[in-house]
């Protein structure tokens, strides 16, 4: 009984979030915030674990967030879309990931890269997937279903279902066989 005794604040932070957020679905725990803004575009599921320090911003009218339901988040996540960003059903992200759907773009030298406008690509994390500790999931990264991510890792691109991925950039080095049930290097 003691073990959720400490969730019960977080229970409660939940339960007034509903009014923030788009949707947080119940029950979720969500820690203390770093920062917020533009949570009127950000979905949470049913059973989303968020640890204290995250960081989720929503950009312009387009920026939107969809976190699926079961979803487990370490501390120090930061989450940021000027676009459409979805994390699916059952996936853990361990601590201090970073996940967006932005670029800067940097094409006007002397101009302030802050200053140029966003370069926005689709992002999607697929369901029941394990992104590892501390790594990057860059713009235009489209991860399949149950896939894994190595720590430190910073990914961009596109990669199948049942994938290990690890490394800066981010390469595949294990598939699952689905007809002999094994994972198989490559």
């Amino acid at each position: 009984m003691i073990q959720y005794i400490f969730k019960l604040p977080w229970l409660v932070r939940g339960f007034f979030y509903k009014f923030l957020f788009q949707n947080v679905g119940w029950p979720s725990y969500i820690g203390s915030p770093l920062f917020l803004k533009g949570v009127s575009r950000v979905s949470l599921g049913k059973r989303v674990r968020l640890f204290p320090g995250f960081r989720i911003e929503t950009h312009g009218k387009a920026g939107r967030i969809r976190i699926g339901n079961n979803v487990g988040i370490g501390q120090g996540f930061h989450c940021t879309a000027a676009g459409h960003l979805e994390i699916g059903d059952g996936t853990t992200i361990l601590g201090f990931v970073f996940i967006t759907d932005i670029d800067h773009d940097y094409a006007q030298v002397g101009l302030p890269v802050l200053e140029q406008p966003f370069i926005i690509r689709p992002t999607k994390i697929g369901g029941n997937c394990f992104i590892g500790f501390g790594a990057c999931i860059q713009a235009g990264t489209i991860l399949g279903d149950n896939c894994i991510v190595g720590a430190g890792s910073v990914l961009r691109g596109e990669y199948p279902p049942l994938s290990v991925i690890v490394g800066t950039p981010g390469r595949i080095v294990k598939q699952f066989d689905p007809d002999n049930r094994i994972w198989r290097r490559l």
